[in-house]
């Protein structure tokens, strides 16, 4: 298991993110010290990031979007997001190799 996530024992995973908001594209690009590093196209204006990062989170994931929650980090660039009911096999598949 990697350091950016961790799994509960009631099967819910703790993702811990570096986000670069007003990038060219959306994307997963690599580690960032102990979080993913996520690029997203939305600026960081009025919650836009924040939205953008859970649709696109649950997106790769292919879970509803209701399963991921912003823990903390709203107006922050690290984040942490919660997500209930997706197999952890598909978190790991999000950081590129």
């Amino acid at each position: 298991m990697s350091d950016w996530y961790r799994v509960s024992s009631d099967g819910a995973m703790t993702l811990t993110l570096h986000i670069q908001p007003g990038a060219r594209q959306t994307e997963c690009v690599g580690m960032h010290g102990d979080a993913l590093k996520i690029r997203l196209a939305a600026p960081p204006v009025d919650g836009k990031a924040n939205a953008a990062l859970l649709a696109f989170i649950a997106e790769q994931l292919g879970c509803p979007r209701a399963a991921v929650v912003l823990k903390s980090g709203h107006a922050s660039r690290r984040k942490v997001l919660v997500v209930s009911g997706c197999p952890p096999e598909r978190v790991a598949r999000l950081a590129p190799t």
